[in-house]
């Protein structure tokens, strides 16, 4: 490993808790290993490594992230996350192999989720024009993916530009309604789309609640 991924692992290891690493696997379950680290712990470590290697280059950052994922602990892959999220300005849609990687392998809403959210809307968001349509191609592709955590995705990560006003709510509802037509007879797998297009919709009609899925 790399000093910094060294370094980040074992500060999480540090902040273990046997009783804590037993609740996530109860909630998770047993496809990950758990440090018992707290999720504090984890944002608490990404800034302290923050510090401790300052001025990470674009090419540093995902490199480290992908260090941190390649093993299969929660705690190290929500580092990974984390460490994305706070370095969102580096990113740009090239990223998005390496990430589409990363969903494939979550498998978890808790890791899913803050990669949609937190990282990949709002990275999308921030691109200009011409990366901004190549990167919708490609969460067009993840739309029609029999991976049902890529369609998770797609749904979820315009959610905080939704929320505070902005977003593109058409492309949202155009896509929602493919997936939910999909997802119907789906069983189980469906639920983890339907459960994700039910999430945007009750936070955006907090704040917008004019917009609403056609009919």
């Amino acid at each position: 490993m790399s000093d910094a991924a060294e370094f980040v692992d074992a500060a999480l290891q540090r902040e273990s808790s046997w009783e804590r690493a037993e609740d996530w696997e109860r909630q998770f379950g047993d496809s990950l290993s758990y440090y018992g680290a707290s999720v504090g712990a984890v944002r608490g470590t990404i800034r302290d490594a923050g510090r401790r290697y300052p001025k990470l280059s674009h090419d540093e950052i995902t490199a480290l992230s992908s260090e941190l994922w390649a093993v299969p602990v929660f705690e190290r892959r929500l580092a990974a996350v984390v460490l994305l999220q706070s370095n969102l300005r580096l990113l740009d849609n090239s990223d998005l192999t390496r990430l589409e990687g990363f969903v494939r392998s979550a498998r978890i809403p808790a890791l899913v989720d803050p990669l949609a959210m937190d990282v990949i809307g709002p990275m999308i968001e921030g691109l200009d024009a011409p990366r901004r349509v190549r990167a919708d191609a490609v969460l067009d592709r993840w739309a029609e993916d029999d991976d049902v955590w890529l369609r998770r995705a797609v749904v979820l990560s315009p959610l905080r530009a939704l929320r505070k006003g902005g977003g593109d709510w058409d492309r949202f509802a155009r896509r929602a309604k493919v997936l939910l037509e999909q997802s119907r007879d789906a069983g189980v797998e469906g639920e983890v789309v339907r459960e994700a297009v039910a999430l945007v919709l009750a936070e955006v009609a907090e704040t917008r609640p004019e917009l609403q899925l056609p009919p």
